[in-house]
């Protein structure tokens, strides 16, 4: 555990804290009212905190603990990566993960301004964003198509980023398929923007 808090804070205080959050609001229902990204508002200049509280609240414990699981094996890892590279690793993680929960969320408030009823809440969209930065760092590691299929991080990425396009074109199901598709982009964008060779130590790992 000490470890843990040493070597990756900012991944430590995430994880508590999104757990500790999550499950705070499972036993008390008012705290969704008050967290939830209610696009309708956010754009009308209302309640535009909820573009960062809605990313420490989760739906229900299937909800909390995918994206926990997804945040445990690439967070932390991304995290250590990161501070080994740089001297303000800590801090670019930190926000990294700030801005792909807020910048996943814009075009969900931009496609759902006028829908006075749509709500969404989660973490995926931050998570999106450590797994698609983790893929730079690390593109040929293997990940688990279905968690059963090994296939290697950079085709997982694309395949991913396909299916997103496409869920997010379909009826809604109740996941918010858009935030998983820029929360991707962003973490794309902002590692490149960070760590500019990233591009070109990809490119020699496949050369």
């Amino acid at each position: 555990m000490r470890e843990f808090i040493t070597e990756t804070p900012v991944a430590s205080f995430i994880f508590a804290i999104t757990i500790a959050t999550s499950i705070y609001a499972f036993n008390n229902p008012s705290v969704f009212g008050k967290t939830m990204l209610h696009p309708y508002s956010v754009a009308r200049g209302k309640n535009l905190s909820t573009l960062i509280t809605s990313g420490f609240v989760h739906k229900d414990y299937t909800h909390l603990i995918f994206n926990m699981l997804t945040f445990f094996f690439f967070g932390f890892s991304l995290e250590k990566w990161m501070s080994t590279f740089s001297s303000w690793g800590h801090i670019q993680f930190a926000a990294l993960y700030i801005m792909g929960l807020v910048l996943s969320d814009l075009p969900t408030v931009q496609k759902n301004k006028d829908n006075y009823g749509y709500h969404s809440l989660g973490a995926s969209g931050a998570i999106c964003a450590v797994l698609f930065s983790a893929i730079l760092f690390q593109p040929k590691m293997m990940l688990g198509l279905f968690f059963i299929i090994p296939i290697p991080a950079w085709l997982f990425g694309i395949l991913f980023l396909v299916y997103c396009s496409w869920a997010a074109k379909q009826s809604p199901n109740g996941i918010n398929h858009d935030a998983h598709y820029y929360g991707a982009l962003v973490g794309l964008a902002v590692t490149i923007i960070m760590y500019p060779n990233i591009i070109p130590a990809v490119i020699q790992q496949f050369t």
